[in-house]
């Protein structure tokens, strides 16, 4: 489990005073990884200051509870066990061995010791000596008083010291494991491709231990610094991505570092569920871009300051396919302009003959703040493919090149983008000068088409923004002299 950082702490102390119309409650602060609740409570604390304080998260972590009395401030917490060993058939068969238990089966009740227990029998020792008792047969189990340190639920039991005895209204909180968010959207595209309506879940699973109802729901987005201790009770979750509707409106706001997005009015938040809620209002009509992507080596790369000149490098695993991404701007005058937690966004587009909406990709994006923009990589292009291949390679050294350099070595590529399609397109091609740090394009097809500052994406990479018409081929060519 992991513990809780600064960040929690000074969460927690933010909590304030009392007012005077305070009432019992809880809330939920909810992380991408865990959570923090936040409850006010009536405590009734005794002459001898023991005091149990039950239903809390089966996977609290015990070190982070704060407990503040509105009542008398002076009141304190002196000591505090954590009892989560709850009550279930096998637990009570351990706590009863040596101990008097009664057992029917389909004939007879014995009663007597338990000495011994398994999946497949019992042993008792009743009147007339051992009994052998198969648990197929087994009826039902009868035992006295509930055993000590068995709870039905997790418990804190705080030893306190306070002035004034009995009810108190308390603020407590804690963090836990179990709880967790997302983000999912749904950006739905027009039949041009050009405009899109986007909308925005929150999906929160819990499995703390615990349902909170008619809980304040806040969900924090950002990366937030917490220390792993591997020694720590409890576990994190893997879980899948099931849906649970439930929409509502959020208020987001920038906090510290991150943002937070907090439900306008409670909800129930059940243990082992999911639920899906509203994080804002649709998007309508927001301006995007469709664009094609030829990139047939990947991100490949040579490692700063080393040389690659072998031939045949560069030519194996070239890819084929074309991209397609869908582009747009996160801005107010692009009518959104919401911070966006990191989640996955799927892309639909309706179906004229039925009317339905069919999903056409998906991708996965980061926290994107206002006026970023988004370019999602929704898959792969059916009607227009490429090719490339080297058509020339060539090396030499001992040549007077200029400044230091003593060898040279060309390489001559052919691009082709072929466009089975009806419609036009244009198709950004992308190359990394992959062989060494040093080069230089000295000959080119399409010298009016490269992008980028100076002809360049980066110090490294090169990309052309090539015009296909429909059913058409166009063949880019590009010689690049690298000297060491």
């Amino acid at each position: 489990m992991k513990k809780a950082s600064w960040m929690f702490m000074a969460l927690v102390l933010s909590a304030g005073f009392a007012t005077a119309d305070e009432k019992e409650g809880i809330s939920l602060t909810v992380y991408p990884d865990f959570g923090v609740v936040h409850e006010t409570r009536n405590v009734d604390i005794p002459a001898d200051g023991k005091v149990t304080f039950a239903d809390v998260a089966g996977k609290i972590d015990p070190t982070t509870v704060r407990f503040e009395s509105l009542t008398d401030p002076e009141a304190k917490i002196l000591e505090q066990n954590y009892q989560y060993d709850l009550v279930n058939p096998w637990r009570l068969l351990e706590k009863y061995l040596e101990k008097p238990i009664s057992v029917r089966d389909d004939r007879q009740t014995y009663s007597g010791p338990l000495l011994s227990f398994s999946e497949e029998q019992l042993i008792l020792k009743d009147k007339s000596g051992l009994v052998i008792i198969a648990r197929s047969g087994v009826r039902n189990i009868r035992f006295g008083a509930m055993p000590e340190g068995l709870r039905i639920r997790p418990t804190l039991l705080w030893k306190m010291a306070a002035k004034k005895r009995g009810k108190h209204l308390t603020r407590v909180s804690y963090q836990t494991n179990g709880l967790t968010w997302y983000a999912r959207y749904s950006l739905i595209m027009d039949r041009k491709d050009s405009n899109a309506d986007l909308s925005g879940w929150v999906s929160v699973k819990n499995n703390s231990g615990k349902t909170y109802r008619n809980a304040k729901l806040k969900f924090v987005a950002g990366d937030i610094c917490r220390i792993s201790d591997p020694d720590e009770w409890g576990d994190d979750d893997n879980w899948g991505d099931d849906d649970d509707d439930d929409g509502d409106d959020m208020h987001e706001k920038a906090f510290f570092e991150y943002h937070m997005y907090t439900l306008q009015r409670p909800s129930t938040l059940a243990d082992n569920e999911i639920k899906q809620l509203e994080m804002f209002t649709p998007a309508r009509g927001i301006k995007v871009a469709k664009r094609y992507l030829y990139n047939p080596l990947g991100e490949i790369r040579v490692v700063l300051g080393e040389l690659e000149n072998r031939r045949t490098y560069g030519l194996a695993n070239v890819s084929k396919k074309v991209n397609v991404f869908i582009e747009f701007t996160n801005s107010k005058k692009n009518k959104l302009g919401i911070p966006l937690p990191a989640g996955i966004v799927r892309v639909y587009k309706e179906d004229p003959d039925d009317k339905s909406l069919e999903l056409v990709g998906e991708q996965r994006i980061d926290h994107t703040p206002t006026d970023e923009k988004l370019s999602l990589q929704v898959g792969s292009a059916f009607d227009v493919v490429g090719e490339r291949r080297q058509t020339d390679f060539k090396t030499k050294t001992d040549l007077m090149l200029e400044g230091p350099y003593e060898h040279l070595l060309t390489e001559t590529i052919e691009i082709k983008v072929r466009n089975r399609k009806r419609q036009d397109v244009t198709v950004r091609i992308k190359e990394p000068m992959y062989r060494y740090e040093n080069w230089k394009i000295t000959e080119e097809s399409h010298p009016k088409k490269r992008v980028g500052k100076d002809g360049k994406l980066d110090s490294r990479t090169v990309a052309w923004d090539v015009p296909v018409k429909a059913g058409k081929e166009v063949v880019l060519t590009y010689t690049v002299r690298y000297m060491w």
